[in-house]
């Protein structure tokens, strides 16, 4: 008989050591495949930390987006509302155009030629009675010409030296500015032709008369109303 025992027992060692080998290698194998996951972040979801609410609770429901649901309800953003440019006004705004004087002011300084404006108290009071009168009896009785500015009776006079050729026939017409009772205020020019006729005829009832007979509308307060008016002048005299 042969001896066999001797190999038996070497196989069993050596399968031993091998087991041990394949252990260790697989044990080292498992932790370089774990070190390997952590380094590329392939870790499991039990190894990531719980997420946690803002409340700090663990089982804290987030806030709904509505608001209706329990939960921390989010603010509304305040809104501050920008202040609103002020108007600016244009630069080349238009002006407004200045009022213009009427043609019987705008050389006859404050008076208007054509109303009893600038008129002595007297003649305006008896000439306002006598208009009024001349309405009743449906009669047109209107001012030509007024009060009058020094200015304007100096042209008027120019002109008269003009068309008649001499300031001794322009005289009897317009008379220099120092010696005119328009520019006095104690004459009226009456228009139109059949006002002047009925003022001739009735003004002597409330002092008011003709005075030249070259000047059928040129009428003055020369009586106390009532009274008989003078006997009329040819023309008007520059003394």
């Amino acid at each position: 008989m042969t001896n066999d025992e001797p190999p038996r027992r070497s196989l069993s060692v050596r399968a031993r050591v091998l087991s041990v080998t394949g252990i260790a290698l697989a044990a080292s194998l498992l932790v370089w495949h774990g070190q390997v996951a952590d380094f590329l972040g392939f870790g499991s979801a039990g190894d990531k930390a719980p997420v946690i609410g803002g409340s700090g609770a663990p089982d804290a429901k987030p806030p709904r987006a509505d608001g209706d649901g329990p939960g921390t309800q989010l603010s509304k953003p305040t809104i501050t509302p920008r202040p609103r440019p002020k108007p600016t006004k244009p630069t080349n705004a238009p002006k407004k155009p200045k009022p213009t004087k009427s043609p019987s002011t705008s050389e006859n300084g404050q008076y208007d030629e054509e109303s009893t404006e600038g008129m002595s108290p007297v003649l305006r009071s008896r000439l306002l009675k006598a208009m009024a009168a001349a309405k009743a009896d449906g009669v047109a009785l209107r001012i030509n010409s007024g009060r009058r500015s020094a200015t304007k009776q100096r042209r008027l006079l120019d002109e008269a030296i003009v068309k008649y050729g001499s300031y001794k026939a322009a005289v009897r017409w317009v008379l220099p500015p120092e010696f005119s009772e328009h520019v006095k205020g104690r004459a009226v020019d009456i228009t139109p032709a059949a006002g002047a006729k009925w003022l001739e005829l009735n003004g002597y009832r409330y002092g008011i008369c003709r005075r030249y007979d070259n000047e059928p509308w040129h009428f003055e307060a020369l009586v106390k109303p009532g009274r008989k008016c003078p006997a009329r002048e040819p023309y008007a005299l520059a003394e």
